[in-house]
C-alpha cells in the first residue's frame, strides 16, 4: 500500500464536474491498494493516518493528530502510486 497524505484546509473530489466528497480542515490521503494488501494493511495505515502528529500546537508545533484538532479526512484511490515505472514509458 502506497499513500501520499496532505494536510488541507478544504478538499473536494470532481467527478465529471460533480462533486462526489468534500471535506474542510484536515487530511486528504491518495492511496494505491497494491496487489498484496490485506485488511490488516488498510486498518494499519489508517490507524497511522490518525495518529500522525501533522497539526500544529498552540506553541506552533506539530505535535497534534487529526483526532486532536477533530479534523476531516478524505480518501482517494490512486492506483497510479502503485505503478511499476521500472521500464517503459506508460
Amino acid at each position: 500500500m502506497v499513500t501520499l497524505i496532505q494536510r488541507v484546509n478544504w478538499a473536494q473530489v470532481r467527478i465529471k464536474g460533480t462533486v462526489y466528497a468534500e471535506i474542510g480542515a484536515g487530511l486528504l490521503a491518495f492511496i494505491g491498494i497494491e496487489k498484496l494488501d490485506t485488511q490488516a494493511n488498510a486498518d494499519g495505515l489508517l490507524q497511522k493516518i490518525l495518529s500522525y502528529r501533522v497539526f500544529s500546537d498552540s506553541d506552533n508545533k506539530m505535535n497534534l493528530s487529526i483526532r486532536d484538532v477533530k479534523g476531516s479526512l478524505l480518501l482517494v484511490s490512486q492506483f497510479t502510486l502503485a505503478a511499476s515505472t521500472e521500464k517503459g514509458l506508460r
